[in-house]
């Protein structure tokens, strides 16, 4: 279903992600995933409904989206499937596993299927090259991936078996964040929001730095530090809004 404007909960959720930020235009990337993450891809209506919120025209928008391949600015299917082709997936048969891909959803890199379910893309290094060849279906993470495995991948979209772990196009991730410092609080606690209490400055780097200190180099993350692994996992939210 296409949504031209932003719906009346995202508003809300987009109106504490500028919150985040000393100047307006610093959340338009968060904010385009959110578009996204509503309908799917960033429809012009809902450009511009952006442009709105963050004091920018809908021209200064669309170029930072086409900026980046992550952003879609025409529908796509349900499911996005990037197919690696860089050096480590072309030496284990990646072209070889494109080619099959292409003949089993009826598309080419850059077109999505009849029924509307798959668009398909030559993706460059995926960070997954220790299970080469790779594939991301809506940026979940499969390894080591065979025709076959890629028929039975698709089989199971199908029939919603992998609901759970893949979620529709657009969405990051299913896990809302629950703190942040508001723009202007001086680097004092805030109040309690709608997601949790705010923290300080001091104890988010803590935290970060307690965290970076525990966690094993790369735990989680693919063969170039990307997170996410074989098997649909969800990929890191990073400093944006997850979902």
């Amino acid at each position: 279903m296409d949504v031209a404007r932003l719906n009346q909960d995202n508003v809300v959720r987009a109106r504490e992600l500028v919150a985040l930020y000393p100047q307006k235009r610093s959340a338009l990337i968060p904010l385009l995933h959110l578009l996204q993450e509503q309908d799917g891809y960033l429809s012009p209506d809902g450009i511009e409904h952006l442009a709105e919120l963050v004091e920018l025209t809908p021209a200064e928008v669309r170029g930072t989206a086409s900026f980046y391949d992550m952003f879609h600015l025409e529908p796509v299917g349900r499911y996005v499937v990037g197919v690696c082709t860089n050096i480590a997936c072309m030496l284990d048969g990646a072209y070889e596993l494109l080619e099959h891909i292409e003949e089993t959803l009826g598309t080419h890199p850059g077109g999505t299927s009849a029924d509307g379910m798959f668009t398909l893309e030559d993706s460059e290094c995926l960070a997954l090259c220790g299970n080469a060849p790779c594939v991301t279906v809506n940026w979940r993470y499969f390894g080591n991936v065979t025709p076959e495995s890629f028929d039975q991948l698709v089989e199971d979209l199908r029939a919603g078996r992998l609901d759970g772990e893949v979620p529709p196009h657009g969405t990051l991730s299913r896990v809302q964040r629950n703190v942040g410092l508001r723009a202007g609080g001086g680097g004092q606690s805030g109040p309690a929001t709608a997601h949790g209490p705010e923290v300080d400055l001091a104890t988010r780097r803590t935290t970060a730095a307690v965290t970076s200190t525990l966690a094993p180099r790369g735990e989680g993350r693919g063969g170039n530090g990307v997170a996410g692994g074989p098997g649909g996992a969800e990929p890191g939210s990073d400093d944006r809004e997850a979902r």
